[in-house]
């Protein structure tokens, strides 16, 4: 298993992001997403040089095995046809990534933190994405903003 790797500020840029992201184990990605529901693969993940999109992923040689999206609509969907939903995670799983976290809407930011921290223990305690984000909801503060924020993640796929 690699060592983690944070990037923070200018070195958070689309280059250097799309080198950490390629073929990574997990990966948790903080930053303001937006979703496009006109064009809902131009949906972005805003980095310190502009947008990472889902086409960017598309140019990876393997995808990340796990992500969490901390990160304001990543979870949105926009139908297309009859029958097919698009968005950032129906884009990444055909690509490789077994599961991610995502989010259903704006959150707090603030009450994000303690859910990501319980979720990330799970993670480190062996369990699925799934589980570990039912267990990091049930160890959340009581308080409205706190319990919203937790409803606001889903977890896709089978890591």
């Amino acid at each position: 298993e690699g060592a983690t790797v944070v990037l923070e500020g200018g070195d958070a840029r689309v280059p250097r992001v799309l080198r950490e992201l390629d073929g990574a184990a997990l990966a948790h990605i903080a930053a303001h997403g937006t979703f496009r529901a006109d064009s809902p693969l131009f949906s972005s993940l805003r980095m310190a040089d502009g947008p990472l999109i889902v086409h960017d992923f598309e140019r990876l040689d393997r995808s990340p095995y796990r992500i969490i999206l901390p990160c304001c609509d990543t979870a949105r969907f926009a139908s297309v046809g009859a029958d097919e939903l698009l968005g950032l995670v129906t884009a990444l799983l055909p690509l490789g990534t077994a599961g991610v976290v995502a989010c259903t809407a704006p959150v707090n930011d603030a009450a994000v933190v303690p859910l990501m921290l319980a979720l990330h223990k799970g993670l480190d305690a062996g369990l699925s994405l799934a589980e570990a984000l039912r267990d990091a909801r049930a160890a959340l503060p009581g308080d409205a903003v706190h319990q919203a924020t937790g409803w606001a993640f889903s977890a896709f796929g089978a890591a």
